[in-house]
């Protein structure tokens, strides 16, 4: 796809800012907008950001997701709801939570959930597990999964 002449030095611009980091179309097409270009040529500097690489919707998903579970330890309900807020479609957004190991992510919720208990100074041990499940379920991580793992002892 050929960009015109007049869109190349915010075609440069937007290539820069996307190499920088993942980005999805929704950033750059805020960004593009920050320059008061028409939709028309919004549009074709995406198409063509997209044609030669450099927007993917399905590998910012999957960096996104891995980024905030390992980084900030989200949970999937967080995860998936930040990607909604992207404008991430269902099957990126599904793919995404797919690349999460479930080995790792169980860990992680085990982690945290133990380490939220000992922060605790509850003695009550009913007060002490809501405690502990409202901040994990705060996080994003699924309640029946927490639940489960507090009912075993964990």
């Amino acid at each position: 796809m050929e960009i015109e002449d007049h869109l190349k030095m915010h075609y440069q611009k937007m290539q820069k800012f996307c190499v920088y980091q993942e980005r999805c179309q929704q950033e750059v097409r805020e960004k593009l907008q920050s320059f008061d270009l028409s939709q028309r040529d919004i549009d074709s500097i995406i198409a063509t950001l997209i044609s030669e690489g450099y927007v993917n919707e399905e590998r910012f998903a999957i960096q996104f997701a891995g980024g905030k579970f390992r980084i900030k330890h989200w949970g999937k309900l967080k995860i998936n709801a930040a990607l909604q807020r992207h404008n991430i479609s269902s099957y990126c957004i599904n793919k995404a939570l797919k690349e999460l190991p479930e080995t790792d992510y169980y860990e992680k919720m085990c982690w945290l959930m133990e380490r939220e208990f000992n922060k605790i100074t509850e003695e009550n041990i009913l007060i002490k597990n809501n405690k502990v499940a409202k901040a994990l379920i705060t996080k994003g991580y699924e309640p029946n999964l927490i639940w489960r793992e507090i009912g075993s002892g964990f």
